[in-house]
C-alpha cells in the first residue's frame, strides 16, 4: 500500500535522548516511593536463593565440564586474560593456519575424569522424596549434563559436586568448591543465628576471591557477585525457606498441568481449579471410599498379601514389576525357607 508523503522509518522528531556524562543513567523514579512506610523500608528487594544457586552450578559445571555454550572458559575469555596481562600460561596460542588454540587450564576436568564424575552421579541413589533422578542427567559418553532442574543444582552444589571431583582436580580447587557447598547449605538452615550469619558475611568474601584466583573473569556475572547479598537480607528477612521460589514454581507447575486447551490456557486453568476446589469441598462429606483427607500417605507402608504369613509384609513394591525366572538351586531354597517359617504349614509337619 501506497501512501503519499509517508516515509518509513522512525519519526523524524523522536530522536535519541543524549545525555551528560555528569547526568544520572537511573531517570525514572519508581511509584513505591509514594508510599508513606517505603523509604524506611530495610528489604525492598528479595533475591532468589533458588535461581542464584543454579546459575553458580551451571556456571560450575559448565566450566569443570567444558560443555559447549556452557563454559565460561572460551576464546574470548582468554583473550581478557592476555587485556589484563595476566596468566600467561592460560593465553591463546595462535598456529601456522590462523586459529587460536586453548592450553589446558587446572580447572578444567580431561575427558577421562569427566566420564569419571558423570558415572559417580549416574550411581547415586537418594531417599524418596529427597531429589530427582539426576542420573537420568548425566551422559558420561559425551561428558556432559542436560535437564537439571533447579533443586538439581541445589542438590548438586550443595552435597555431590565436591565429592564427585575428589582426586580429579587440585586440592585448592577442591577446597574452593567445599566451602561454597558449606557456605550454601549453612545459608539454607531452618534455623539462622546472627552471629553465624555475621560470621557467613565475611567468608563469601574469601571464598569468592578464592575463585577469583581459580576461574577467568568471565566467570563472574550477576548471579555469581549477589552472593554477596544473602547473608544481609538473611538478616533483615530471616531464614530463606519463607522467601525462595521454590513453592511458587511447583504451584506454577500444577497450574500448568490444568491447560487443555493451549488456545485458551487462562480458561483452562480457572475451568479445572474450579472443578478441583468442587471435588476437594466434596469429598469431606464422602465415606467409604478413598478421598483426598483419608488416602493413605504416599510414603506409608501397607500390608501385602495376607494368604500366607511368610509372604505378608508392609511394604509396597516400587517401580514396574521385572519377571525373573529361578534356578533349580534357588528354587530349593525358596521352598526350604517357607516351609521353615510358615506359620501355616507347622500342624501338618507334626
Amino acid at each position: 500500500m501506497n501512501l503519499k508523503g509517508f516515509k518509513a522509518g522512525k519519526h523524524p522528531h523522536l530522536k535519541k535522548i543524549k545525555r551528560d556524562k555528569k547526568d544520572l543513567n537511573w531517570t525514572r523514579r519508581s511509584i513505591l516511593f509514594d508510599l508513606p512506610y517505603w523509604e524506611t523500608v530495610l528489604l525492598r528487594h528479595n533475591l532468589d536463593v533458588m535461581h542464584i544457586e543454579k546459575n553458580i552450578c551451571d556456571n560450575i559445571l559448565g566450566t569443570l565440564l567444558n560443555m559447549d555454550k556452557k563454559t565460561k572458559d572460551a576464546c574470548k575469555a582468554r583473550k581478557d586474560l592476555e587485556d589484563m596481562n595476566i596468566r600467561k600460561e592460560l593465553h591463546l596460542n595462535k598456529r601456522d593456519d590462523g586459529k587460536y588454540d586453548l592450553p589446558a587450564a587446572a580447572y578444567v576436568l580431561s575427558k577421562k575424569e569427566g566420564q569419571r564424575f558423570c558415572e559417580f552421579l549416574k550411581a547415586q541413589k537418594f531417599p524418596d522424596g529427597y531429589a530427582s533422578n539426576i542420573s537420568r542427567c548425566a551422559n558420561a559418553s559425551e561428558v556432559k549434563l542436560v535437564g537439571l532442574k533447579s533443586h538439581d543444582c541445589h542438590v548438586l552444589l550443595q552435597r555431590l559436586l565436591s565429592y564427585g571431583i575428589r582426586g580429579c582436580l587440585s586440592k585448592e580447587i577442591y577446597n574452593a568448591l567445599l566451602e561454597l557447598g558449606d557456605f550454601f547449605q549453612r545459608l539454607c538452615c531452618k534455623k539462622l543465628r546472627v552471629d553465624d550469619v555475621q560470621k557467613m558475611e565475611k567468608d563469601i568474601v574469601e571464598i569468592l576471591c578464592n575463585f577469583e584466583m581459580i576461574f577467568p573473569p568471565a566467570f563472574f556475572d550477576v548471579m555469581v557477585h549477589l552472593a554477596v547479598h544473602l547473608q544481609r537480607e538473611a538478616l533483615l528477612g530471616g531464614p530463606i525457606q519463607y522467601r525462595w521460589i521454590y513453592p511458587i514454581e511447583r504451584y506454577l507447575g500444577t497450574l500448568k498441568g490444568y491447560v487443555r486447551n493451549k488456545a485458551r490456557p487462562e480458561g483452562s486453568i480457572a475451568e479445572a481449579y474450579i472443578v478441583n476446589e468442587c471435588l476437594t469441598f466434596c469429598s469431606m462429606y464422602l465415606e467409604g471410599i478413598e478421598t483426598y483427607f483419608n488416602k493413605e500417605e504416599r510414603n506409608m507402608d501397607i500390608e501385602v498379601g495376607r494368604k500366607l504369613s511368610v509372604f505378608s509384609h508392609k511394604t509396597r513394591p516400587f517401580g514396574a514389576a521385572k519377571y525373573h525366572k529361578l534356578t533349580t538351586h534357588e528354587l530349593h531354597m525358596a521352598q526350604w525357607y517357607i516351609l521353615s517359617n510358615c506359620e501355616e504349614v507347622e500342624e501338618f509337619q507334626q
